[in-house]
């Protein structure tokens, strides 16, 4: 059997105060009022008392519930569970609890996720939005629901978003391996219609160009997520054997490198000495790989808090659009280290 709760009326009579006075205290209001020993003991009191506030009440009273809806792309990937962390974190600071789920990169399970999370009155989302979900963040638009988008956004709609600068961040990985010697760059990517993809891959074609190489269609190999490790093999197969292999590599996914080293390592193909390689994301797989590879490492954690904060002032009535494009770190490794073979 349940006992009964605790109530401000319980720790009042126990500290000899007013209720109102234990009111005031535990919601923090008039702290400079109130003396410093008997706000402590009041609190004391309330925590061997087992107290725990009101959700229901208290949301009644602020029209708040101080949950935040957060839609990852695959919880089971470390991006989406690092940032998931980050913004518990900061929620956390702020006395708002987080309530989560993965879309599995499926627009059908997003939008069953971001209905469920409506229903349970979240006070606003954030939302890795996968392919195809454009129309329900314009519903969401329309219907004044506070959200922020994050990594991924659409550059149709005027929203709240941080997200990476895809295109610089590729553009950086490519022109280093170029300043290291490597002429024949492959680019192994998603095939879909996210922005932030299409943006990498941007910015792997515009470095090429701005160094006069010419750019060849077979050095872009775009993977299906739904056939991921059969096509990445090809893939691999192709830029890495023949009369012209690439002599370097980009993945624009922690998924596509862990799953293209392994290809890598199974063809035998030297790293760095017959093809360098770049990364995406940073994860720990990466150091049981021989030659560590140099990847593009995100902001994670300035994503979340950031994201978070912005998400706050959405839901406090703020107006204003905060658009945030954040830069990657290119972490130099062992896998481009300057080529020293001529050309093949």
């Amino acid at each position: 059997m349940i006992g009964k709760k605790t109530s401000l009326k319980d720790i009042a009579q126990a500290v000899g105060v007013s209720t109102a006075l234990v009111s005031y205290v535990l919601n923090n209001k008039k702290e400079g009022r109130i003396n410093k020993d008997v706000a402590k003991q009041i609190r004391k009191v309330a925590q061997e008392l087992n107290y725990q506030p009101n959700q229901i009440a208290k949301s009644l009273k602020t029209n708040k519930t101080f949950t935040l809806g957060l839609v990852v792309a695959d919880i089971g990937n470390q991006f989406s569970s690092s940032l998931a962390r980050y913004i518990e974190d900061e929620a956390d600071a702020r006395n708002y609890t987080v309530i989560y789920g993965s879309s599995e990169e499926n627009p059908a399970k997003c939008q069953k996720l971001i209905t469920t999370l409506l229903n349970r009155q979240v006070d606003g989302l954030l939302i890795c939005a996968p392919d195809g979900s454009e129309s329900q963040i314009a519903d969401l638009q329309r219907q004044h629901v506070p959200f922020v988008l994050i990594d991924r956004y659409f550059p149709n709609l005027k929203t709240n978003y941080v997200a990476l600068d895809n295109f610089q961040s590729v553009r950086k990985a490519v022109l280093h391996l170029i300043d290291s010697g490597y002429r024949r760059i492959g680019l192994v990517t998603f095939k879909t219609g996210l922005f932030h993809i299409s943006e990498r891959t941007r910015g792997y074609r515009a470095a090429l160009a701005d160094n006069a190489i010419p750019f060849k269609k077979s050095w872009l190999k775009e993977i299906n997520r739904d056939n991921l490790k059969p096509e990445i093999a090809k893939a691999i197969l192709e830029l890495a054997t023949g009369k012209n292999p690439v002599d370097a590599i980009v993945f624009t996914s922690n998924t596509l490198s862990i799953n293209g080293l392994k290809e890598i390592k199974k063809l035998s193909v030297r790293v760095p000495d017959e093809m360098a390689v770049v990364s995406f994301d940073e994860t720990e797989a990466y150091d049981l790989f021989y030659a560590p590879p140099t990847y593009l490492k995100q902001p994670v954690e300035e994503m979340g808090r950031l994201a978070t904060t912005i998400l706050l002032e959405a839901i406090t009535a703020n107006n204003r659009i905060t658009q945030a494009s954040l830069e990657a770190t290119l972490v130099v490794q062992a896998s481009t280290k300057p080529a020293v073979f001529t050309d093949k």
